[in-house]
């Protein structure tokens, strides 16, 4: 059980670092710049309440189920919003997840690369979903960005007699690839700069670092495959482009 003096220092630690990311910001007189601020607020209460949550339902995999759902589906309003802030979008990045997710957790588990239980099923979810929610935002915001800068040459394709789908094809494939690089980059970059959280908690929790290893490359691979997937299928939905997109907010 925490001390009172380990949420003390948590707090006073969380505290500190909350008003150095609004003093940086407001020094540089960023625009939203109480945004990450109120992520880090809404953070601390929501991983407060799913952790007296998850202490009840870990082993259950109908609870498990259900949680899974709930992060689902605040994952794709979430990247919704980021690409449309409407039904459709919300309806777009659903399915490019969905299959994303479901293709990959399919393999690892009929494989037995991890075990399927309760436990590993809501971990394991949970990180691919975080991740294809992420992929999703980048490559539907990449590809909006690229085609309005260079919508004179996407208007050149359409007057030559490309579909709306060939007129972006190249800017389709270059958003795939942008919406990947950060993803490519940690996974490179595994035990030589960073040390992932799947990774360091399992051996908190008792496992070899061997083993740990071998789940942390499991994890990783199961991003890249769900990544690939959902901003492949999101590009997908957003490439037959007839009018000039308009620019994100």
């Amino acid at each position: 059980m925490t001390s009172p003096g380990d949420l003390a220092a948590t707090l006073i630690g969380v505290g500190l670092l909350l008003a150095l990311t609004l003093g940086v910001l407001a020094l540089y007189r960023v625009p939203r710049r109480f945004a990450p601020a109120w992520a880090i607020l809404r953070g601390t209460v929501q991983l407060a309440a799913i952790s007296l949550i998850l202490s009840g339902i870990i082993t259950n995999p109908l609870w498990v189920a259900v949680a899974l759902l709930v992060m689902f589906t605040v994952a794709a309003a979430t990247a919704g919003r980021r690409l449309g802030k409407d039904w459709q979008s919300f309806g777009q990045v659903s399915a490019a997840m969905a299959m994303g997710v479901l293709v990959t957790l399919t393999i690892v588990f009929a494989t037995g690369a991890v075990e399927l239980t309760p436990r590993y099923a809501l971990a394991l979810g949970g990180i691919v979903i975080g991740n294809a929610m992420s992929i999703a935002t980048l490559a539907g915001r990449h590809f909006n960005e690229t085609v309005d800068s260079r919508w004179d040459e996407v208007e050149g394709w359409l007057a030559l007699g490309a579909t709306p789908r060939q007129s972006t094809t190249e800017l389709a494939r270059s958003a795939v690839r942008s919406a990947l690089i950060p993803s490519t980059d940690q996974t490179r970059t595994t035990g030589l700069v960073t040390l992932p959280g799947a990774f360091v908690g399992a051996i908190f929790g008792g496992i070899s670092p061997i083993a740990a290893g071998m789940f942390q490359i499991v994890v990783l691979a199961s991003i890249m495959a769900a990544g690939s997937i959902t901003a492949v299928v999101v590009v997908g939905f957003l490439a037959p482009v007839r009018t000039r997109p308009v620019p994100l907010g």
